[in-house]
């Protein structure tokens, strides 16, 4: 949706332009406004102007309602909206929202009181200090307290703008980080994959006490397979279930589902045969040529069953030898993660002159971690969603 619009940098002057001598306001003011002046920030230019916000309002004005969000404060109010989560239909319903707001605060003292020239947040001196020193690179960070215990471990593409973010958030987790969190160290993986699979374990392992939710199973859904009575391969997405092997696993349903759209085109698969169609005859894509009939027995189930198997193949490293390479922490460097029979043996990293395909090699550089299915949704995960990243066949 927006390959085409311009820059910030094509649009700042303007933004200027017509913010000028006016009040900024916004459903939660305080984030948008941060965004603005970063923005501007990067261009040299300090941007100040005057804030308002239609959450704290409303808060104010109108307590008694159940949620505060945008979505479910327009169908409490009636406002009609359109283009819902988009800018100008959100644009358009927080006008709205404000007019009846500003009709309701009869005495106008919330109002002068909300406006303000800054956030009520400022960064801490001393967390200010810990930024001065964090790099923008690809890696795994970790916050610690007073005492050097480890209080939450994340990975970032940018550490230091993913540590920024945690110290300038208002929210609650975020403030109780803020309030405990003494030093900040990091270790440089170069590989989004090293530092999604080091942040994993490690989590894990150390179990910080901010990190609750990520101690759990990191997928809903999973993509599983069963051949009907016709002797056809059927794909389904399910909850996953640790008792079945998948072939893949998913964030949540959604992504498993267009996971199943793309298969479909890529491979000729019947939509019918892996759950996206519920015709009771031939498929939507039977009937513009685009299946080869197996929803109606056309295409016979040995053809269909070796594109389905295809498609397995190449979205599971199920007894599979194999290595995958990935970038590294310097240009001379690349990472290596070892698979083995299908088990996910550990990871390192090797200098470009190596023989990476030597066993002996292998062994003194691969650091051994846990294989388990977070590590395994972990792998497949990336490898979908990055096509460059080099896959090497071990000759047993």
């Amino acid at each position: 949706m927006l390959i085409t619009a311009p820059k910030f940098y094509e649009v700042a002057k303007r933004i200027v332009e017509i913010t000028e001598d006016c009040i900024v306001v916004a459903h939660n003011s305080e984030f948008d406004y941060r965004i603005l002046r970063t923005e501007f920030s990067r261009l040299g230019f300090e941007f100040k102007r005057k804030t308002l916000c239609t959450v704290e309002l409303a808060k104010e004005i109108m307590p008694e309602q159940e949620s505060y969000s945008l979505g479910k404060l327009t169908r409490a109010l009636g406002i009609p909206v359109s283009d819902r989560h988009r800018a100008s239909g959100d644009a358009l319903a927080t006008v709205k929202l404000f007019k009846i707001l500003l009709a309701k605060d009869l005495d106008k003292h919330i109002i002068q009181d909300a406006v303000r020239a800054e956030p009520t947040y400022k960064m801490a001196t001393n967390l200010k200090t810990i930024m001065e020193d964090l790099p923008s690179i690809t890696g795994v960070y970790y916050l610690h307290d007073t005492f050097g215990k480890i209080i939450y471990i994340g990975k970032s593409k940018n550490i230091k703008n993913r540590v920024n973010q945690h110290f300038t958030s208002s929210n609650p987790k975020s403030k109780k980080m803020q309030n405990q969190v003494a030093a900040v160290t990091y270790e440089a993986t170069g590989s989004e994959l090293v530092a999604l699979l080091k942040e994993s374990a490690e989590i894990k392992r150390n179990k910080p006490s901010f990190n609750k939710a990520m101690r759990r199973n990191i997928f809903t859904h999973a993509l599983y397979s069963f051949t009907d009575e016709n002797g056809y391969l059927n794909l389904k997405i399910d909850s996953a279930d640790g008792r079945k092997m998948p072939i893949t696993t998913f964030s949540n349903y959604q992504s498993g589902k267009q996971f199943l759209f793309k298969a479909v085109d890529n491979f000729k698969l019947c939509p019918k045969l892996v759950g996206l169609d519920t015709a009771k005859k031939s498929c939507f894509k039977y009937q513009v040529k685009e299946c080869e009939g197996a929803c109606i027995e056309e295409e016979s189930a040995l053809d269909y069953n070796i594109r389905v198997q295809e498609m397995i193949a190449k979205n599971s490293y199920d007894n599979q030898d194999m290595v995958i390479i990935d970038k590294g922490r310097a240009i001379d460097e690349h990472s290596v993660l070892l698979i083995e029979d299908g088990i996910f043996k550990g990871l390192g990293f090797y200098n470009l002159n190596y023989q990476i395909t030597n066993k002996k090699v292998l062994e003194t550089i691969i650091t051994p971690m846990d294989n388990n299915r977070d590590t395994q949704h972990i792998i497949q995960s990336y490898l979908r969603k990055n096509k460059q990243v080099k896959r090497i066949e071990l000759i047993k």
